[in-house]
């Protein structure tokens, strides 16, 4: 008290925002409601799974198991909505586009998919915002290769680059069947951002560590 006046001295802020997100994350495991608030056509979304499957595509592809990226998927628009385009046999969702299950390229809502997937899940931001000819071609790419079968071997053909040399000298490049990592590749050198000769040659784990190193994708933020 100075001169007959108290003084309240402000006093700290607590800091109840930061507790709440800890225990949400806790609860549900997905670290952001609306995941794709931040998200952008051409993002990439990388899957590390918790799973034999996952486990086994890291052992094919030199990955270290349950902690490098095993699968995954891309970004892209419908009807003025981002959702999560991916070739995967493991999710037994309907494609929100095609309206049924399909064993191969789908599309899904990407925080429905993140409920129920066993593993931790990472956002790839690309570089930059695509221009609109780059967004409607990404477009045109992602629906016409809705409902191609997925690829049951791309894990062992994308394994290794030694392996993945050789491969490519008795076999061509295929888009019959899709592996997730042969999908998003390809979305990516479709619109010109990641030229490659053969898609196939390329695991998740290789793709996504050379579009950083070539500083295509930002640093990745956790979603679960």
């Amino acid at each position: 008290m100075v001169c007959g006046t108290t003084f309240l001295w402000p006093r700290r802020r607590p800091r109840r925002t930061r507790r709440f997100a800890r225990l949400s994350v806790k609860a549900t495991g997905v670290r952001q409601a609306g995941c794709t608030t931040m998200m952008k056509p051409g993002d990439i979304i990388g899957f590390s799974s918790y799973g034999w499957v996952g486990f086994g595509v890291n052992m094919a592809t030199y990955g270290v198991p349950f902690w490098s990226i095993s699968h995954v998927g891309i970004v892209g628009e419908h009807n003025g909505e981002l959702l999560l385009f991916e070739s995967t046999t493991l999710n037994n969702l309907p494609c929100v586009i095609r309206g049924h299950s399909i064993k191969g390229t789908q599309a899904q809502r990407l925080d429905t998919r993140l409920l129920s997937y066993r593993g931790k899940a990472y956002h790839y931001p690309l570089y930059r915002r695509l221009y609109d000819f780059e967004r409607e071609r990404l477009h045109e790419f992602l629906m016409d290769s809705l409902g191609v079968p997925y690829d049951d071997v791309g894990a062992f053909r994308a394994g290794g680059t030694g392996w993945s040399w050789f491969e490519s000298l008795l076999r061509g490049e295929s888009m019959c069947s899709l592996f997730c990592s042969e999908f998003v590749c390809a979305a990516h050198r479709e619109i010109g951002i990641f030229p490659t000769d053969n898609v196939s040659r390329w695991s998740p784990n290789k793709f996504v560590r050379t579009e950083r190193k070539r500083e295509i994708l930002l640093k990745p933020r956790r979603l679960k």
